[in-house]
C-alpha cells in the first residue's frame, strides 16, 4: 500500500542505507509500558537502530509480558525504579559515547530533560537547546522544517540564532547541502514594533557574514509568501527561498506550535522531531505520534548523530545555557 507521507518513508530508508556494517545505539529510557517497548521493537525490527533498554529491569520486563513483547534480543541497562535514575544514566551513557542518541519512553519530559540540562552531569553541548520538526505535507514538494514550536517559549535573538544553526546543522546531516531558510514573522516589512521583523533582518545580516556556511536565509516573511512562491510574486517579494523553504524559522513558541498542529491536523501532514543542541540527538515522544512518526524521528536522531562532530566526547565545562 502507498504511503500518505512517502518522505518520511525515504527519511527512514535514508537511515537505514547510511548504516555500513553496525546499526548506532538508541537509549530508550525508561520503557515500562507498551507504547515504549513497541516502539523499541520496530526500531530493531527497521534495521535503522539498536535500542538499548535503560530502566528499572522488573518494570519492563512487567510491561513486556504485559504486552507479550520479547525482551530477549535486547540489551537492558538496569537502574533504580524512580524515572530519573533511568534519565541520569543516560545521560552518563550518552556522555561515555555508549550510545549515539536517546529516546525518551513512559517517563515525563521534564524528568528526561532534567537530566539533559544539568550543568554538572548533564548533555549540553556549545549551543542552546532547540526542537526541530521536519514535514511531510501533501501539498509542498519536499520535506519542510520547522524550528522551534516545542522547547523556547519566547527566543531573544541570540537563542534564535542558536535555534537556526542547530536545524541548519540537521539539514545538513540529512543532505541538504544548502538548506534555503526562510524567518517568519506577522508580516515581511521590518517593522519596530515587531521584535521579530528586527530579529530576522538581524540574522539575515549574520548569515551574510557567513554564520551559517552553505544556507540561505531570508526574511522577515509572512507565512504566506514564505509558502508560496505565487504569493511572494504577487507582493513583489523578489526571494529564492519563497515557496521553495526547506526550514522555517518561527518566531515564538505560540505561533510554531500552532502551526505544526495545524500541519498536522489540518494540513494532513505528519512529522518527524528532534532535540537539538545537546551532546547528542534526543527524540521526545507522544502518545499521538505515529508508528511513522516515531521511526522517522528515530531516523533523524541516527543521521544527526552521524554527521562530523557529533557527541565528540567528554562533554566541555557547563555554559550555563538551559531550556528557555
Amino acid at each position: 500500500m502507498t504511503s500518505a507521507h512517502p518522505r518520511l518513508e525515504a527519511l527512514i530508508a535514508q537511515a537505514r542505507d547510511a548504516q555500513r556494517q553496525t546499526a548506532p545505539t538508541i537509549g530508550i529510557v525508561y520503557p515500562c509500558d507498551s507504547a515504549a517497548l513497541d516502539a523499541a521493537r520496530r526500531i530493531a525490527d527497521s534495521g535503522i537502530a539498536r535500542p538499548v533498554l535503560i530502566g528499572p529491569a522488573d518494570a519492563i520486563a512487567r510491561a513486556a509480558d504485559a504486552s507479550e513483547i520479547d525482551l530477549s534480543s535486547f540489551e537492558i541497562v538496569a537502574t533504580g525504579t524512580d524515572p530519573r535514575d533511568a534519565a541520569q544514566q543516560a545521560t552518563i551513557l550518552a556522555r561515555d559515547g555508549a550510545i549515539a542518541a536517546l529516546m525518551k519512553g513512559s517517563l515525563h519530559t521534564d524528568e528526561l530533560m532534567s537530566a539533559v540540562v544539568n550543568k554538572t552531569t548533564g548533555l549540553r553541548g556549545d549551543t542552546r537547546i532547540s526542537h526541530a520538526f521536519v514535514f511531510d505535507l501533501p501539498r509542498y514538494p519536499k520535506l519542510l522544517a520547522l524550528a522551534d514550536c516545542v522547547v523556547n517559549i519566547s527566543p531573544d535573538l541570540k537563542t534564535k540564532r542558536d535555534i537556526l544553526g542547530n536545524a541548519v546543522r540537521l539539514l545538513q546531516a540529512l543532505g541538504i547541502a544548502q538548506p534555503k531558510v526562510g524567518i517568519v514573522a506577522a508580516v515581511e516589512t521590518v517593522n519596530p514594533a515587531i521584535p521579530a521583523t528586527v530579529d530576522a533582518q538581524a540574522l539575515v545580516e549574520l548569515s551574510l557574514q557567513g554564520e551559517w556556511p552553505g544556507a540561505i536565509v531570508e526574511g522577515p516573511f509572512g507565512f504566506d509568501n514564505a509558502i508560496s512562491a505565487e504569493a511572494a510574486r504577487i507582493k513583489k517579494i523578489e526571494s529564492s527561498v519563497a515557496g521553495d523553504a526547506d526550514l522555517l524559522l518561527m518566531p515564538d513558541l505560540n505561533a510554531g506550535n500552532m502551526l505544526y498542529k495545524s500541519f498536522n491536523y489540518i494540513g494532513g501532514g505528519d512529522c518527524a522531531g528532534l532535540v537539538l543542541g545537546a551532546r547528542v540527538p534526543i527524540v521526545l515522544t507522544s502518545r499521538a505520534d505515529s508508528l511513522q512518526s516515531r521511526l522517522a524521528s528515530v531516523a533523524l536522531a541516527v543521521l544527526a548523530a552521524s554527521r562530523p562532530g557529533a557527541n565528540p566526547g567528554p562533554a566541555p565545562s557547563p555554559s550555563g545555557r538551559g531550556l528557555g
